[in-house]
């Protein structure tokens, strides 16, 4: 009897051994709600650098502490130089609750052989456009070709540095597949065939968050792309840099480069704009018919304008973070396209950093107005209150 005795208290010391070292291998990230609103689709990044990790490289599997259920996550190389050097997830937080994940690992990650959620790409078979999207919405902008071919008289030719509205009314990638149709088939993705369509007009306007310098009365803008750079798709978010030409506003040169996120389950890509030559610049929603209703909230940083668009309507926004929204504009003129909606801006460091995006009423995403604008003011709030993150 004391043999046995003396053998289950052996189980019993190397059963709570193992438990702690289990618990002493696995790095813990801890993910607190200051916030008295359920929390989901915001992004936690986490630098690997804090995760001190032998191999940055290293495929890491992240799991719920609780249940040990896996979480969906995606590491990215956020600046392009090669190393990866984030990893990103987002849980699903109760009010002013707590969760906690455990960092595994397994050999490299294996890629996908379909597109993610999160994508985007250069489009050359389309003139030069780059195309993004997630879950929610999709956008695109214009390259040096299509500016070319606007200014040598060639048909088809685009010049424009606002920012397109692709208005998607599923939650499946559909960038290819539009392209391909527009492209390659008698179909066109200017008509709805039950996933939505591209019946945002742009020309010189902002479009969806494009950028101006007002100088007096007068607004100046920069010209299409010159090049591009995809960082990171997935299934948490995409992000690629533009850079553009040096441009002229009443005599000042302004260089400009943008780095652009969209993460999944956001209606709004996030912009990260590096300036030189201005410590101001303002950020625009095209106004189109001039027959929609503006809303702005200087003190929560973000305008939005809601109008009547085709069979429907459509809300579009800009939400500015840490208060650096110093004014905004409501600029109505006679020149086509150039009627916006603006936000101004104060650089910091040669930067600033603004969210933009829209809700499409048909999507069911909105049902109008007064839910846009909660979006909104929510998506305010939550960057205000960020998710509270440490590392164990």
């Amino acid at each position: 009897m004391k043999k046995l005795n003396i053998f289950a208290a052996i189980c019993v010391s190397i059963f709570f051994l193992s438990c702690a070292e289990n618990l002493e291998k696995h790095k813990q990230i801890v993910v607190k709600n200051p916030m008295d609103i359920n929390r989901s689709f915001e992004t936690v990044s986490v630098d690997l650098s804090s995760l001190e990790l032998a191999d940055a490289m290293a495929g890491i599997i992240l799991k719920d502490a609780e249940t040990q259920k896996e979480v969906v996550s995606q590491q990215i190389d956020s600046d392009g130089d090669g190393e990866t050097d984030e990893l990103l997830f987002q849980p699903e937080i109760s009010s002013g609750g707590e969760r906690i994940f455990e960092i595994h690992f397994t050999e490299k990650l294996k890629l996908g052989d379909t597109v993610p959620a999160c994508y985007s790409r250069f489009v050359p078979e389309r003139t030069d456009d780059y195309a993004w999207e997630n879950n929610r919405v999709a956008f695109r902008t214009y390259g040096p070709t299509a500016q070319k071919m606007k200014e040598d008289g060639v048909k088809g030719g685009t010049l424009s540095s606002g920012i397109d509205a692709w208005l998607k009314r599923v939650d499946y990638p559909i960038i290819n597949k539009w392209y391909k149709k527009e492209l390659e088939t008698d179909g066109s993705y200017h008509k709805d065939d039950g996933e939505g369509l591209d019946n945002f007009h742009v020309g010189i306007s902002r479009g969806v968050g494009g950028i101006a310098k007002k100088v007096d009365t007068t607004y100046h803008i920069s010209k299409n792309f010159t090049s591009w750079k995809t960082l990171a798709t997935g299934p948490i978010r995409t992000s690629f840099i533009l850079t553009y030409a040096d441009w002229d506003a009443a005599g000042n040169k302004i260089s400009e480069s943008k780095t652009i996120s969209l993460d999944y389950g956001s209606n709004l890509s996030k912009f990260e704009i590096t300036l030189k030559g201005t410590d101001t610049i303002s950020a625009g929603l095209t106004l189109h018919e001039k027959d929609g209703e503006i809303e702005v909230n200087d003190e929560k940083g973000w305008i939005s304008y809601w109008e009547p668009h085709g069979d429907s309507e459509l809300g579009t926004g800009i939400v500015v973070p840490k208060n650096a929204m110093i004014g905004h504009d409501h600029f109505v003129t006679d020149g086509k396209d150039e009627s916006n909606l603006f936000a101004h801006m104060k650089a910091k460091s040669d930067k600033v950093i603004y969210y933009a995006g829209f809700g499409w009423k048909k999507s069911r995403q909105f049902a109008n107005k007064e839910e846009w604008d909660d979006y909104l003011n929510q998506f305010a709030e939550c960057l205000k209150n960020p998710l509270i993150v440490q590392i164990k």
